[in-house]
Order: C-alpha cells, then sequence, then structure tokens
C-alpha cells in the first residue's frame, strides 16, 4: 500500500439520494477517473447512465469491464467529443441526463505546454459546451473535476481548469443547475502519472527518473478520489469548489524507493536518476486546504474553497480568449488577463 491511508468513510444515503433513479452521463468516461466513476454509480442503482467518450477503445474497454459486472440495460455507451456540439446536443437529446460529471479533459502537463490550442478546445471550449448543452437541457447537478494544478498555476493545464471553474462559477448564477467543482491532486496509477512509469522503468531494470530530488505531489488512490466526488456532489448546493483532503504531500523520490522495493528489488538493482522540472512542472502542489482558505464541509475529508471571482467579467475574457486562440502568446497573455495568478513566461 503506498499511501498508507485508513479507507474513505462515506455517507452513502446521502449519494445514494443524489443518484438512485436518476439518469446520470460522464463526460470522458474511459479515462482512469471517468471510468472508476462508472462503477461507483451504478453501485447506487441509476436510472440509466451514459458513458460520453471520445476515444473509441476507451468506450469500448469501459463497456467490456461494467458488462462483466453490471447488467447492459443499465448503461449506454456513447462516442461523442465534447468539443463537437452537435454530439453532446444528440446524447442529451436522447437521453435527458439528470445529473452531469464532467471529466474529460486535457490533463498532461508538459504535453499540454506543447499544444496549447488544445487544451483551449478541450478543457475550456469543451467544457463550456458541456454546460451550456446541460443548461438547455435542464440538467439538476453539474460537476466538475478539477484539479491541485488549476491552484496558483505555473502551466496551460492548470490555467485552463482554472477557466473551467469559472466558467462553472458563470453558469451556476445564470440557471437552475446546481454546478459544482471538485478540485484533487493526483491518483495513483491514472494514466500518464508516474507510477506506471516507474512500474514499467523498474520491469526493464530502470533508470527510475525522477524529475527533482524534492518534488512533492499529492497522491490518492483512484477509488478514493471517485467516492469522495460523489460525496462532494450529494452535498452541495451550487457554486462550490470543494477540495479533497489529499493527506500529507508524497516526495516523489520516497515513491520511487518504495516501488523498487515493493518490486522485490533493492536500491542496489535500480538506478534512479534526476532528469530536470519538465515545461510547467512546479516542485510543490497546491491544494488551497488550510483553515485559512477553506471552510469545513460536515465530510473530514471534504472543504470548500473560498473564492472571490466576478464570473460575468471572466466569462466574457474567457470568450475573448477563444476567439483569439491561434497562436501561442496571445493563449498565455490570454490566459494570464482571466487568471492573474497564472505564472509563466512568453516564449
Amino acid at each position: 500500500m503506498l499511501l498508507g491511508r485508513d479507507k474513505v468513510v462515506l455517507e452513502n444515503q446521502q449519494i445514494e439520494g443524489l443518484i438512485k433513479h436518476k439518469r446520470v452521463l460522464i463526460t470522458g468516461a474511459g479515462g482512469s477517473i471517468g471510468s472508476q466513476l462508472c462503477f461507483e454509480i451504478l453501485k447506487y442503482s441509476p436510472a440509466h447512465l451514459i458513458l460520453f467518450e471520445q476515444s473509441e477503445y476507451n468506450l469500448y474497454e469501459i463497456e467490456k469491464k461494467l458488462n462483466s459486472k453490471f447488467q447492459d440495460s443499465t448503461f449506454t455507451p456513447f462516442l461523442g467529443d465534447i468539443r463537437d456540439s452537435s454530439s453532446l446536443e444528440e446524447a442529451f437529446s436522447k437521453f435527458k441526463p439528470h445529473i452531469v460529471l464532467h471529466a474529460a479533459a486535457y490533463k498532461h502537463v508538459p504535453l499540454i505546454e506543447k499544444n496549447s490550442i488544445q487544451a483551449i478546445n478541450t478543457n475550456i471550449i469543451g467544457t463550456d459546451n458541456v454546460l451550456s448543452t446541460s443548461k438547455s437541457f435542464d440538467v439538476e447537478t453539474f460537476v466538475l473535476i478539477s484539479t491541485d494544478k488549476a491552484v496558483n498555476p505555473t502551466n496551460i493545464m492548470g490555467a485552463s481548469k482554472r477557466c473551467a471553474e469559472l466558467i462553472c462559477s458563470y453558469f451556476e448564477n445564470i440557471s437552475d443547475m446546481k454546478v459544482m467543482a471538485v478540485r484533487f491532486g493526483n491518483v495513483l496509477g491514472s494514466s500518464g502519472s508516474v507510477v506506471p512509469l516507474f512500474k514499467e522503468q523498474i520491469a526493464k531494470g530502470g533508470p527510475i527518473t525522477v524529475t527533482h530530488p524534492e518534488i512533492t505531489r499529492y497522491f490518492m488512490s483512484i477509488p478514493e478520489a471517485c467516492q469522495l466526488v460523489l460525496q462532494a456532489a450529494s452535498m452541495g448546493k451550487g457554486g462550490e469548489v470543494f477540495v479533497l483532503d489529499m493527506g500529507s504531500p508524497v516526495k516523489i523520490l520516497d515513491l520511487a524507493k518504495e516501488m523498487i522495493q515493493l518490486s522485490n528489488h533493492t536500491l542496489d538493482d535500480i538506478d534512479i536518476e534526476f532528469v530536470g522540472l519538465r515545461p510547467g512542472e512546479k516542485l510543490y502542489e497546491e491544494l488551497l486546504s488550510d483553515s485559512d482558505q477553506t471552510i469545513p464541509t460536515n465530510h473530514e475529508k471534504i472543504r470548500i474553497a473560498k473564492l472571490q471571482n466576478s464570473c460575468d467579467k471572466k466569462y466574457e475574457e474567457i470568450k475573448t480568449l477563444i476567439q483569439n486562440k491561434s497562436e501561442h502568446n496571445k493563449i498565455i497573455k490570454g490566459l494570464k488577463k482571466i487568471v492573474p495568478e497564472f505564472d509563466h513566461k512568453l516564449n
């Protein structure tokens, strides 16, 4: 057990009250978080679960896994893209979801640094599309899966997810939906995360590559994160940015050493190399989890961030960014205007 934390205690009746007999749509349903959310939601007897996913292979895989455990009449795979409003309208018109969990996003920091336009297309325009369609089809509850990298962002991915949170604030104000975001850090074993990379490197005999000897990250298991997302959604009244208690930050070097030992190797068998921070990375992540910046809820592992935003003005600035997303430095300047704490250098 890499994290060594106590099991999350859930208020299951509260979650059941949110989900039971409701139609639930998950965007990014084939991803690491989205696919686990599918399993968690089906435990609470929804009327129907819609798996909205743009990757044909990921959709095939999650459908296959769910079929082995649940009756296929309880869920429907839908091949669609959040960047394509017509595919969203098709899905929402056909299934009329009560609840939307928006997990679809580009999340890999170094790749997004090199593909900033696609970050805008997916993380910002995609979120706006899903929220707009949700409003049009009278969705009751909308939950954005956000990230700790949205706090004082140093990379385009984090800044784009902060914009997604601001779009949520705007739609909370102009619609009857309960709109909220849930923010957490890294999840162990997710696609593109450090754990599968270290496993692959250990299997090859090393070396394990660590960016910096002092780098730390917050981690949760995938089931732990998804369970707390549903718990937060069940208590939300609308307008909240929930912050999950990620425990203590984990030193990546210590994680690498522990994984070597868990693989029945010694530190003499597998070398560890320090390769330097990648573009957009910082040594420490922040969650706004201290008591001065968050307020408690009735669940010990969930807090609410205290954020002050002029959401109408921010939404106008986001729309301006979308119209001027043709060039990398324009995107950086636009993000800096929307998210003043965004610390990023122009190329």
